[in-house]
């Protein structure tokens, strides 16, 4: 009878063991951002440890971060393909296949990567920037902007005039029609090849939000940054594919979305709070950190104008209009 009872208690423990280990999930989630940029130490980062927490090990993560397991403009197709299970997606470097959600690159909308990203995580929710990303065979779990773009640069630019044929790096085909209304030549390059492409004399300037400036040491290689312009956005996506997602408990799918949430609103607010401190440390550092003038601003707004009407007619989708509208309205709140 011992044996018998013995025997019996082994076999319970071993389901239990097994159904445990059946219900847990590794994920492998890609990122081209370093470990030591604000967006992975303030999101991130800290989304997974979240996660990990919230679910007692149910969801745990392998990271890789800095393009380890692919490139920046590779991350959707890597989930898609299972070379990854999830990726903290740069919607503009998936813009021929998620159009639509390029409407963040738009110049002139946003003055804070707080507000930026509460509209965002409002168009994730529901409408065509959800529907976009569903279609491409994942789910958007969170999503969050960069503080408006600036512009950092060899020389001060600031009347439209200044910009005439300068080399400017932009994110993504919407931000390099930003550069070229202002006269320049708008070249898509990654983050991270940026520094040794303003090093070695291909850009004369870059389009890059301040927050994200440390990440990439650009500080280094520009004499002059702006701090008042508003040359368009950029958003970050957290995806997971989509028949990996349906299969976890709903329990753990809202646990994911509300940490997500949180997430994205720490992150936003985290790299508002940091911009003052970099300016400052930048203008010690004797850096021309210069606010453009009322003329200035006036004029650069007048030639950025008709950016986001040429943005809908590019597009070509009977949605962008409405995705402007809605984007317009959510970011004037």
């Amino acid at each position: 009878m011992k044996t018998t009872t013995t025997f019996r208690a082994a076999i319970a423990v071993a389901l239990t063991l097994g159904s445990t280990a059946a219900q847990a999930e590794t994920l492998r989630l890609g990122d081209f951002q370093s470990i030591s940029h604000i967006v992975s130490v303030e999101g991130t980062t800290k989304w997974m440890a979240a996660v990990e927490e919230a679910t007692g090990g149910e969801i745990t993560f392998e990271h890789f971060p800095s393009q380890q397991a692919a490139k920046s403009k590779a991350q959707l197709d890597a989930v898609n393909n299972g070379i990854l299970d999830a990726a903290l997606l740069g919607t503009p470097y998936h813009a021929d296949v998620l159009p639509l959600n390029s409407v963040v690159a738009l110049p002139g909308f946003y003055g804070s990567a707080e507000q930026g990203t509460k509209a965002l995580q409002a168009m994730l929710k529901d409408g065509p920037l959800r529907e976009e990303i569903l279609e491409t065979g994942v789910t958007p779990i969170f999503g969050f902007v960069l503080p408006p773009y600036q512009v950092l640069a060899k020389a001060r630019l600031g009347m439209p005039a200044d910009w005439d044929a300068q080399d400017i790096r932009t994110s993504g085909s919407t931000q390099a029609m930003t550069a070229r209304a202002l006269g320049g030549v708008g070249i898509s390059i990654p983050g991270p090849e940026v520094y040794t492409a303003v090093e070695r004399g291909r850009l004369d300037a870059v389009l890059f939000p301040l927050a994200s400036v440390p990440g990439y040491k650009l500080n280094e290689v520009v004499s002059h940054i702006s701090t008042n312009g508003s040359f368009g956005g950029y958003s970050f996506v957290m995806v997971i594919r989509s028949d990996l997602f349906d299969g976890l408990s709903a329990e753990t799918q809202a646990d994911l979305i509300r940490l997500g949430d949180e997430s994205a609103m720490h992150v936003a607010q985290a790299q508002d709070a940091s911009v003052s401190t970099l300016i400052a440390e930048w203008k010690a550092a004797g850096i021309d950190t210069y606010m453009f003038s009322d003329e200035e601003l006036a004029a650069v707004t007048g030639s950025l104008g008709a950016v986001s009407a040429d943005w809908v007619e590019r597009i070509a989708n009977e949605k962008a209009q409405a995705v402007l509208d809605t984007y317009q309205t959510l970011t004037s709140n």
